[in-house]
């Protein structure tokens, strides 16, 4: 079992940045290694796959999947093996080694934009960027209306990164992992 001591590891804030900024999960779901800092990315086929060899060797009087030997390995790709044996470590054998990367909240997305927004010095620009919070893919429209205006577009991006770290460390504390201090956090 990992504790906050054992996770010592550098983050790759991009990458999980990356995961969370992947909302709507059809394709892929993501999983940070808590002893090494890696993260994981699972397809949802590996997904359902490992779900069926789960499903077909659960027994409801076992009470916990902790439990569980997968005896009937269905026949499955060789090219799928390990995914499959990684999806089954996160799901029961060593589950408490992983974490699952949640998504970024749509209010967390739209507080970085409105904030970011505040500190356009072109009042128009600002006014614009303010009016385009409202509706349907929001976030879109506000970068698209960025695209005239390259130095506005780098701060923002270079905002929305801090932003990101910034929520990423509060998801890190709150699922007990720490990681190391880099000497670029010592400049911040």
């Amino acid at each position: 079992m990992c504790d906050k001591q054992q996770m010592k590891k550098n983050i790759d804030y991009d990458e999980i940045q990356k995961a969370m900024e992947d909302t709507v999960r059809e394709a892929f779901d993501y999983f940070l290694n808590r002893e090494t800092g890696e993260v994981i990315i699972l397809s949802e086929d590996i997904i359902r796959k490992a779900q069926a060899i789960l499903d077909e060797s659960y027994d409801d009087d076992i009470g916990e999947y902790e439990d569980v030997l997968v005896e009937n390995v269905p026949e499955i790709p060789d090219w799928m093996e390990d995914e499959i044996e990684l999806a089954l470590d996160i799901f029961i054998y060593d589950k408490d080694r992983y974490a699952r990367i949640p998504e970024r909240t749509p209010q967390f997305g739209y507080n970085a934009m409105k904030a970011f927004a505040e500190t356009v010095g072109d009042e128009t620009l600002r006014q614009d960027l303010l009016g385009l919070l409202d509706g349907k893919n929001a976030f879109r429209r506000f970068k698209d209306a960025l695209g005239p205006y390259p130095k506005e577009r780098k701060l923002w991006y270079g905002f929305n990164a801090k932003a990101s770290r910034a929520e990423i460390e509060a998801w890190l504390k709150t699922a007990g992992i720490e990681q190391e201090k880099d000497r670029t956090d010592d400049d911040t």
